[in-house]
């Protein structure tokens, strides 16, 4: 990892862009008409995501230390393993990341999306929806997997069983987050994996899109950051 401030936010922005491309990418595939991959179902896209989120911590881990959320960035700063400094422009970098990403996944499967006409599905491809709108629970749903997510992380960097394996360890939790607590909402666990791709299809010509349900957009955001500061905060109280 470099000292530079500049070089960490480049990771993290490549990074978190990889993290969409892939990610988001999964989703495409699977629920795009005229993909050879439609209809693979919730087993591919977790797994993908966790296969995703393990090929884009290993490309921004020279650069930074690949939070690529800003949920997780905010956690470190509470357990006193990051600068509070380096909140703000790591999840500046992290969002415009997601945004990339967010288009490269639009340009990649424009025909796939000329195909498909469920403006809702098309949404799901860019960001998270709850199974049932209730706000409350969806809060609650973001909330607690991010909990999950920040304490496990933190875990990992006690003692050295995951040293030089670490971002194989964060796919697997991210898989096991995704099969056992996605149900519920698509599991963002992560505002900038949500807001960013989420303003790529706002501001794309994204075929047969609708809204970008703005209305629903705070819980993926406000659930994980207060999911990952619990999470943190739990952890320190462990002596």
């Amino acid at each position: 990892m470099h000292d530079s401030l500049m070089l960490q936010l480049v990771g993290e922005f490549i990074g978190t862009a990889v993290l969409i491309i892939l990610g988001d990418g999964v989703v495409a595939a699977v629920t795009l008409n005229k993909s050879k991959a439609k209809g693979a179902g919730w087993v591919a896209i977790a797994l993908g995501w966790g296969l995703a989120i393990t090929i884009a911590v290993y490309c921004a881990a020279f650069l930074s230390p690949a939070h690529l959320n800003p949920a997780v960035s905010l956690g470190m700063a509470i357990a006193g393993k990051f600068s509070w400094a380096y909140v703000i422009p790591y999840s500046i970098a992290q969002i415009l990341g997601g945004v990339l990403g967010g288009i490269i996944v639009w340009a990649f499967y424009y025909d796939q999306f000329k195909e498909t006409d469920d403006s809702d599905a098309i949404l799901t491809i860019f960001a998270t929806a709850p199974a049932i709108r209730r706000y409350g629970m969806n809060f609650l749903s973001e909330f607690i997997g991010t909990c999950v997510l920040m304490f496990a992380l933190l875990a990992f960097t006690r003692g050295n069983f995951t040293e030089g394996l670490n971002p194989i360890a964060v796919g697997l939790l991210i898989t096991s987050i995704g099969f056992s607590l996605g149900g519920t909402t698509g599991y963002a666990i992560n505002p900038a994996r949500d807001l960013g791709p989420r303003i790529a299809h706002a501001i794309m010509p994204v075929p047969n899109k609708g809204t970008s349900d703005w209305a629903y957009s705070w819980v993926p955001i406000l659930g994980p950051m207060l999911g990952g500061a619990l999470g943190a905060a739990l952890f320190v109280l462990i002596p």
